[in-house]
């Protein structure tokens, strides 16, 4: 009896971390990772789901407290505006965070860490 070995690339480290109702929806929870700091994980109104570095291009503020509308998140200190999709600002704001891939299998929610 012969077993079938699933290759994912080897950047590839998804990892369980919350139910997606345990993402407020239009809001943030926070993942702490030794490797990269702590990382917001998104959930919009459409119940799509979003991971970047918790801090802000612009002074670092905490984009987990920040304002989720669309697919954006407004920083909580001065309201510069971060697609949830990439991380970067919204012109005429520049700069950009790190952003996480992340997955939604079955109600489970997965980040690439």
């Amino acid at each position: 009896m012969s077993t079938t070995e699933l290759e994912l690339p080897a950047a590839t480290q998804m990892k369980k971390i919350c139910t997606l109702t345990e993402i407020p929806r239009l809001g943030a929870r926070v993942v702490k990772t030794a490797a990269h700091g702590n990382i917001a994980v998104f959930r919009n109104a459409d119940d799509e789901v979003f991971a970047l570095e918790d801090k802000c291009p612009h002074k670092g503020g905490p984009l987990s407290q920040g304002i989720v509308y669309g697919k954006r998140v407004a920083c909580p200190l001065h309201n510069w505006n971060i697609e949830l999709k990439d991380g970067c600002a919204v012109a005429p704001d520049q700069g950009c965070v790190r952003s996480f891939a992340v997955q939604v299998q079955d109600g489970t929610v997965y980040l690439d860490i």
